[in-house]
């Protein structure tokens, strides 16, 4: 209706439908003049411009970054070496030279080791001044200055980078551990309260609201504790040990099979609640099959993967 009315057409009110239904009653229809191409032209340019200089700049941060630090480390020495030569040829001619003391350095080996001990002290933005560039070789000294506190801070960054990934790493493989022990440890507590719920089932005068609320709440803990061994399978960049998953696959085979034969204890409508829950724990014990553990653990635990999976069959 909009796009009829900025064409120019009023009386639309009949078309509800818009541009479609004014197509499907073969009436005209006018289109406007399309736009110069020279303000948007004008318009791109400095887009352009401004995303190629993001780009220089993403590239320089890049190319510290694709490097390693023992290359970084060969590259600041490498400099250091270059820029002491260089001092040390140049101090041989008219266009500058090193000056230590009241005297110019001369051009043998003691000359040599001094152009490097400046081109170290440079490199390093100590600048102590006892030696000090003259001529061209002062442009020299401040390029190689800030090409070598570049690099020295590109190295740097990298030694503590290096340091918090294994520090993250280590937090990580600790928490994966702990929760690998509290899967276990709940696991067990939720057997327990199926065992508990299933003996005061089969009492003479059992409380069926005590057993259908307790139910509900094991139900729930037992969906949770499938998400998270879901969750710990699918990761095989941190799969855990053969004995401690194994552990895990027999326990939990076990608390579905209690579940189960809970199940055909009780007597009660099941709850919306416990049918949701029900239908959750049969998903995800499904899916805990050969493809979600290791497959070098496969062999051994397909007995419980199987048990796995022909229990939740049932209870779904």
């Amino acid at each position: 209706m909009r796009l009829l009315h900025d064409l120019g057409y009023t009386r639309v009110s009949h078309y509800p439908g818009g541009m479609q239904e004014w197509t499907e009653a073969a009436l005209p229809l006018e289109r406007p003049d399309p736009p110069a191409v020279a303000p948007a032209v004008a318009i791109e340019e400095p887009k352009h411009t401004a995303v190629g200089r993001g780009e220089r700049g993403h590239t320089l941060v890049d190319l510290f970054e694709r490097r390693t630090t023992a290359d970084l480390i060969l590259f600041w020495f490498g400099t250091i070496a270059g820029c002491a030569l260089l001092y040390w040829i140049i101090s041989s001619t008219a266009m500058g030279g090193l000056r230590e003391g009241d005297h110019k350095i001369a051009g043998g080996l003691r000359g040599l080791f001094t152009s490097l001990y400046f081109s170290f002290v440079t490199a390093t933005s100590v600048g102590f001044g006892d030696v000090v560039p003259l001529g061209a070789l002062r442009a020299i000294a401040i390029v190689e200055a800030v090409l070598g506190l570049l690099v020295f801070g590109a190295v740097v960054s990298k030694l503590v980078s290096r340091r918090q990934e294994q520090v993250v790493a280590e937090i990580h493989r600790i928490a994966f551990e702990d929760r690998l022990e509290r899967v276990q440890t709940d696991l067990h507590l939720v057997l327990m309260e199926l065992q508990s719920i299933a003996q005061l089932c089969r009492a003479p005068h059992a409380d069926q609201q005590q057993v259908r609320a307790r139910l509900e709440s094991a139900s729930g803990i037992c969906l949770a504790e499938l998400r998270t061994i879901h969750d710990l399978l699918y990761r095989p960049q941190s799969a855990p040990e053969e004995a401690t998953l194994e552990g895990i696959l027999a326990t939990l085979a076990i608390v579905l099979r209690e579940l189960s034969e809970l199940l055909r204890c009780i007597s009660f409508e099941r709850s919306r609640y416990l049918v949701k829950n029900l239908g959750g724990v049969a998903r995800y014990a499904q899916e805990i099959c050969a493809d979600c553990v290791p497959r070098r653990y496969a062999p051994h635990l397909r007995e419980w993967m199987d048990a796995i999976q022909q229990t939740a069959s049932d209870l779904g």
